[in-house]
């Protein structure tokens, strides 16, 4: 083949290739830049089963949000688990859970379909549980101007400090009743007491009444009665608290139509005096899904955090010591302490600040849905999946936390003097953030601080045995305590103080 015929065959390949050459770097760019910009999904957590996923690991004796914590040590701060058909993201650490609450505050902004929200939230009309959208929008906003608004708080502060005082009344009397020949000591189971003092509290401000302590009133049964995740139990409970509610209402509607009613005396007169029907929502139906949405939240979470305030107190003595003198020195031992005092207890709300992290009373907080497709710490994240912030992870990270397994309320009043529980500071939120944050942040603050004030400033406790209680914790959505707190009582204070006349 001479030169010219091998040029011309050159040519013609290289005519060919060169185009085929062209869309083969075009195809792998384009490959290549799809694959760089494919964002990667969290890490999926080891264990799951088909069908179930990891449903079966989140069972048994162990509370879920230890287990959800043990995950975290393995899997880091963001992973996802399946709940059967289900994905949920399980987020723990000041930064992804900010992320989430913040940047992403919008797209996890509503709340999941749940059974037990249908069969007991008046299909999902409770504002805890309301998808988000235009009625959630404004009840959130009438919620947190008419019902727990400072103002309105403050025009109920007689009824917290009555409540609470003759709660802690009764208390007195039982003792003087109970007690033996020899002995003034009276052992008093206070997992229950805590339980109707606070429940006697919210019952107050909502509906007008209350029942007694140490009691067995129908309705604190059916509030204090575990579902156990039953779907005929759940359909149950809720027959029985919509009876409750329609109870409530009735009577509140007869006491106005009769001239009774003065505007304003309850949550309950307040709403009827301003809600009107909402599309598919009956005023009535808001009224009451409203009132008991107050109660149950209210009483579980303060509740229990009561129980572990006290435990922790008796298991440290020293702390506790601190909290009586600052008592006797701020209050006295001739009244009886009033919120005014409040801003003299600063180690009494530190104590109150340290508890909620090591046992904050929701520890999973309440399960936020994607309703758009987002991005969480460079991972996709696709709508429809189920956020899991893990609270008890996130308050004991060594990481902001110096000994974190560790009771120490000094911190805040050092290190941490300046982080609250408002919402702001990531590393302790036990009443979440965001726009579906607990709206009643300051009355459960109000309630607490003064029922602690009142029991140590009024009462000597002590351990059976002096003993240290077991801090075992129950399998619940709330951190329950697992055993009894049963504790030995002493009146402290002259009889007088206790005079249910004063």
């Amino acid at each position: 083949m001479d030169i010219f015929h091998l040029l011309s065959a050159t040519s013609t390949v290289t005519a060919f290739s060169f185009p085929l050459f062209l869309l083969s770097l075009v195809w792998i760019s384009k490959v290549v830049s799809r694959n760089t910009n494919r964002k990667p999904k969290p890490p999926e957590a080891s264990g799951a089963w088909p069908v179930i996923g990891h449903l079966h690991l989140l069972g048994g004796s162990q509370p879920i949000h230890i287990t959800l914590a043990n995950m975290a040590d393995k899997n880091g701060p963001i992973f996802t688990i399946k709940l059967g058909v289900r994905r949920a993201l399980v987020v723990s650490n000041t930064g992804t859970i900010k992320e989430c609450l913040t940047t992403n505050d919008k797209a996890f902004a509503t709340r999941p379909n749940l059974t037990a929200s249908v069969l007991m939230c008046y299909n999902n009309t409770m504002l805890g549980f309301d998808p988000h959208g235009p009625h959630w929008r404004r009840m959130r906003k009438f919620v947190s101007l008419e019902l727990l608004s400072n103002s309105r708080l403050d025009k109920l502060k007689h009824v917290r400090e009555s409540e609470i005082k003759l709660s802690v009344q009764e208390l007195y009397q039982h003792l003087n009743k109970s007690k033996t020949i020899g002995s003034d000591k009276v052992l008093v189971e206070m997992k229950r007491w805590f339980w109707d003092l606070t429940l006697n509290v919210i019952l107050k401000m909502t509906i007008g009444k209350r029942i007694p302590s140490f009691g067995n009133d129908e309705e604190s049964r059916v509030l204090w009665v575990d579902i156990r995740g039953d779907k005929r139990a759940m359909k149950k409970v809720g027959e029985d608290l919509d009876r409750f509610a329609e109870g409530w209402l009735e009577e509140h509607k007869r006491r106005k139509s009769s001239g009774q009613f003065k505007g304003g005396e309850d949550f309950m007169d307040v709403m009827l005096s301003n809600l009107k029907d909402e599309g598919d929502h009956h005023a009535d139906t808001i009224n009451k899904a409203t009132s008991l949405a107050l109660v149950l939240a209210a009483v579980d979470t303060k509740a229990v955090t009561l129980t572990w305030v006290l435990s922790l107190l008796l298991n440290n003595r020293d702390a506790l010591n601190k909290v009586v003198k600052e008592l006797d020195i701020h209050v006295g031992n001739n009244r009886l302490v009033e919120e005014s005092d409040m801003k003299n207890l600063v180690y009494l709300q530190a104590v109150i600040k340290e508890t909620m992290r090591l046992y904050p009373a929701a520890p999973l907080s309440l399960i936020h849905a994607a309703t758009e497709d987002c991005r969480v710490s460079g991972y996709q994240v696709a709508a429809g999946t189920w956020l899991i912030t893990n609270l008890y992870k996130l308050h004991r990270d060594p990481g902001i936390w110096s000994d974190p397994e560790e009771f120490r309320p000094e911190r805040f009043m050092t290190t941490h003097k300046y982080v609250d529980v408002k919402g702001q500071n990531f590393e302790l939120i036990p009443f979440s953030s965001g726009r579906r944050m607990c709206p009643g942040v300051s009355f459960a603050l109000q309630v607490l601080h003064l029922t602690v004030a009142n029991l140590l400033h009024q009462f000597d406790f002590a351990t059976p045995l002096d003993e240290a209680f077991d801090m075992r914790q129950g399998p619940a959505l709330t951190i329950f305590k697992a055993t009894p707190l049963e504790v030995l009582i002493t009146p402290r204070l002259p009889a007088s103080v206790y005079d249910t006349s004063s």
